[in-house]
């Protein structure tokens, strides 16, 4: 891709609640480097940055990271995370806001209420990246909760609406926006699909297909990892015999992101090893805990397949690196995999239960061929329609147009 021209050399900021190891974090530090990588002058700023547990690109990346705000608490006795949430972006906004030039674009993503902060600079563009209304992901089980939540609900769909441009990270995505926020859809808003991706080259090492399984997620209740260890368990006490295999020397690595900090992880990760003891299969399952880049590539690189367990996630960046790494996918029937997984090409697109899920497991098991010849299938697919260089491409034109918008 051509670098900008004088004229066409932007400063951008990056605004993000926590610059960890998720799916979030991987797609605002692509944009930042592809932002980078084309002349643009990219800060990022953010509330946390553990260096010990973030992505290398944020520490000897191509684009400054700045913190602000890491001393205000994240969680209130484990109660209030959206308001603490709220309150770090508010801090982070207004530092940049009063301490930093005009930026030409400001990128944010996950807490919208700093757009308005950031629009009181009237130079300045706002593109916000909706990976998936938080409305959606909170819970509103009793009343207490629904009251707690109002305000912020409306406060989420208000300052949203308020960006220049709103992008997502899927046509599910789009959907359920839509639905989500109706009265932004009756005004006429209409969010843009900008597709994560994932850097193909960093997986073009050895590939082999040993029989182990692999999942990769962070450590949340969300995620359904207890999918990937019921069907691996109904898979085990299969009477099946597979030709060139041995069942018996087949196993399931459960790896993902895990944050000491968060209460939940850490029962999460007790509840799934208590599983795996009732199912009598808890010395063949190996849990790995915030496992780095190269660690998570290694994985990649010497499993059969990648279970990925989340049901009806917005977008998933894990069947990416998987296929990517030329592993088929088995993912459920719902969500983003839907637009990344081709079904029976790529990998399988299952109903969300352990049998169909071990169905799918066992096929590649019992067809030594398949797992290869879906890895190359998959290689193919992402690098022509979600590659690093396709997304940034795309971020860019996006980013442009927004900027030229604003001085015709």
């Amino acid at each position: 891709m051509a670098k900008p021209s004088g004229n066409s050399k932007l400063k951008i900021a990056i605004i993000h609640p926590d610059l960890g190891i998720g799916g979030a974090e991987r797609l605002i530090v692509d944009a930042a480097v592809e932002l980078a990588t084309v002349g643009h002058e990219v800060h990022v700023f953010t509330a946390h940055h553990d260096k010990n547990r973030c992505f290398e690109e944020t520490v000897a990346g191509i684009f400054p990271v700045t913190v602000y705000g890491d001393f205000l608490p994240r969680h209130i006795f484990y109660r209030f995370h959206a308001v603490c949430a709220y309150v770090r972006c508010l801090f982070v906004a207004l530092c940049v806001l009063f301490m930093w030039p005009a930026f030409d674009i400001v990128l944010a993503d996950q807490v919208s209420v700093v757009i308005p902060l950031m629009k009181l600079k009237r130079q300045t563009k706002i593109i916000f990246y909706c990976h998936f209304p938080d409305l959606l992901l909170a819970q509103h089980t009793t009343v207490l909760r629904r009251i707690y939540r109002k305000p912020i609900d409306m406060i989420e769909e208000a300052t949203t609406g308020l960006a220049d441009l709103i992008l997502v990270n899927s046509r599910f995505t789009a959907a359920q926006f839509a639905t989500t926020f109706h009265g932004l859809h009756l005004r006429g808003i209409r969010p843009a699909v900008l597709y994560p991706a994932v850097n193909v080259e960093q997986f073009d090492g050895p590939c082999a297909y040993k029989l182990n399984f692999l999942s990769i997620n962070r450590f949340e209740r969300k995620k359904n990892l207890e999918l990937a260890i019921s069907a691996f368990a109904l898979l085990c006490s299969s009477k099946v015999a597979y030709p060139d295999k041995c069942l018996a020397e087949a196993t399931l690595t459960v790896a993902g992101g895990f944050d000491k900090r968060l209460k939940e992880n850490e029962e999460y990760l007790e509840e799934l090893k208590e599983l795996a003891e009732n199912e009598g299969i808890s010395d063949r399952v190996n849990f790995i805990t915030s496992c780095s880049t190269s660690e998570r590539n290694t994985l990649l690189s010497q499993c059969l397949c990648v279970v990925y367990t989340p049901k009806d996630e917005h977008f998933g960046i894990v069947p990416l690196e998987a296929m990517a790494a030329q592993k088929p996918v088995i993912a459920c029937n719902s969500g983003g995999p839907v637009e990344t997984v081709k079904d029976r090409v790529t990998g399988f697109l299952c109903d969300p239960t352990p049998l169909d899920f071990s169905n799918a497991m066992s096929q590649l098991m019992a067809e030594p061929d398949m797992a290869v010849r879906m890895g190359k299938a998959a290689r193919f697919h992402v690098n022509q329609k979600f590659s690093t260089r396709t997304f940034g491409e795309q971020l860019n034109s996006f980013v442009l147009d927004t900027h030229h918008r604003r001085i015709e």
